[in-house]
């Protein structure tokens, strides 16, 4: 058997270019293949099919037309998020030009852990987190002090890196404080670094409440990390950031905030004022794979005073040696708890400069006009009953009358058919379906069809229910 062909060097575009025809072919056919937005069958059906095309997983000789076979099963086997009918999450469907650029990252192959195997991808990453940097806090700082940003995996990886440096800027301790509608990422994060469980404040609408907060931060001795939400993973809402702020300042606690979802509506001249006290935040995550149509992962943890990221700084040899640093190659160590990096930053860079701030808060004002229609479409429906008008591009709804085991099991019996694919929360004491809408491609009639499914899955349940 000739040695395979590798991804870069002379040779690498040559030897990819068939590849590619393959992928995309078998991409198409796989998709057409599914029909819907998810397979159909459930779990058991769709792990059958997998295992049926997967055979052996390491044979004794290799099949030249595994690529195809495998490729085919797996977009069969999807959950395609560019399906209009596809609404159940914070997963975007990813823009053809970031994915594009993303497989030219995967074929040269970078590692962000030093300059000798990133020598471009180290520089250009620098310059988009700076550049994002000051789209949260403006332009206008010392340059010891400016803000800067990391780039992540997402909002989990960012919130840990955010309680990490409020530990390390307090000299080891700190305790967390937040609302009842924070990440879970949170909480797990205070975990995994050994702090004390986090003070949870009462978020009656769904919002934390800044007047609990306060009297909360009037009994508690620091020091003391609150942390917000702009956007959460339920409806969408975003906390009253210029009051929680205010409180934060006036008990000297440290402020960050979990914008992984509703970042992305600084890009909108429409919406960022709804972002308003963002800049006030010591840290703020970002994800760009939700409102920002990324392929996973393009995570972000912005810094208003750079010089917080000293805590991160480390030291091994055959990366950094004193004596390289001294010379003059860049020290990347310092830039993520992860070595082994890959350059996530590329496809950010060209996304941002391809579209540029007008096109992507183009794309930001299109969802948010989309779940404002589907919003009045559902409201506008006996049979159905809204929870609330959207924060952002979330609709929580349910049939009306129905129990919460009927909501639920509306929900499965869709995944199970593979023709909508819906997510759930629980406010206000009962079951939500939750549509989020990331598809600017998505139209008026697909929200309708939507809407139709829901309701003749509902009656076929009820149906069934009656007769026996």
């Amino acid at each position: 058997m000739s040695t395979p062909p590798l991804a870069s060097g002379p040779e690498g575009p040559r030897a990819l270019r068939p590849l590619l025809d393959t992928v995309l072919q078998a991409l198409d056919e796989g998709t057409r293949a599914r029909g819907g937005p998810l397979p159909a069958g459930g779990p058991e059906a769709v792990a059958a099919r997998m295992r049926e095309a997967v055979g052996e997983v390491l044979p004794d000789h290799g099949d030249p037309h595994a690529p195809r076979t495998l490729v085919h099963a797996f977009a069969e086997g999807a959950a395609d998020p560019a399906h209009p009918l596809c609404a159940a999450h914070l997963h975007c469907p990813p823009l053809a030009i970031a994915t594009a650029a993303d497989l030219a990252a995967s074929a040269l192959n970078p590692s962000l852990d030093s300059w000798d195997q990133a020598p471009a991808a180290s520089e250009l990453e620098l310059l988009v987190a700076a550049a994002l940097a000051r789209e949260i806090y403006g332009p206008r700082h010392n340059p010891g002090t400016a803000p800067d940003s990391l780039i992540t995996t997402g909002g989990t990886e960012s919130n840990q890196l955010a309680l990490l440096l409020a530990r390390e800027t307090h000299g080891g301790s700190v305790r967390l404080v937040c609302g009842a509608n924070a990440h879970h990422s949170l909480a797990r994060a205070a975990w995994l670094l050994g702090l004390p469980d986090p003070v949870v404040v009462p978020a009656p609408a769904g919002t934390l409440h800044p007047a609990a907060l306060d009297e909360v931060l009037s009994h508690l001795p620091g020091p003391l990390l609150v942390a917000a939400t702009a956007g959460t993973t339920d409806a969408g809402l975003i906390d009253p950031l210029p009051e929680i702020a205010a409180r934060c300042a006036a008990h000297g606690a440290r402020l960050h905030i979990d914008a992984a979802y509703g970042g992305g509506l600084l890009f909108s001249d429409r919406h960022r004022t709804r972002l308003a006290g963002l800049d006030t935040a010591d840290t703020v995550t970002l994800d760009l794979h939700k409102l920002g149509w990324q392929p996973v992962a393009a995570g972000l943890l912005a810094v208003k005073d750079r010089r917080d990221l000293t805590a991160l700084r480390h030291r091994a040899d055959y990366l950094n040696a004193a004596d390289d640093t001294e010379a003059g190659l860049p020290d990347l160590l310092g830039r993520s708890l992860r070595t082994t990096r890959r350059p996530d930053v590329l496809k950010l860079a060209v996304t941002l400069r391809t579209l540029g701030r007008s096109g992507l808060g183009a794309l930001v004002d299109q969802v948010c006009a989309r779940a404002r229609e589907f919003a009045a479409l559902i409201d506008e429906h006996p049979g159905f009953q809204l929870h609330a008008r959207p924060a952002i591009s979330t609709v929580l709804f349910r049939p009306a009358g129905a129990t919460d085991d009927t909501v639920a099991a509306v929900r499965r019996a869709l995944l199970t058919d593979g023709r909508a694919v819906l997510g759930r929360a629980r406010l206000d004491g009962r079951l939500w379906l939750k549509a989020t809408l990331l598809n600017p491609h998505t139209g008026p009639a697909d929200l309708a069809a939507l809407l139709h499914l829901v309701a003749a899955r509902q009656a076929t349940l009820v149906e069934g229910h009656t007769t026996r």
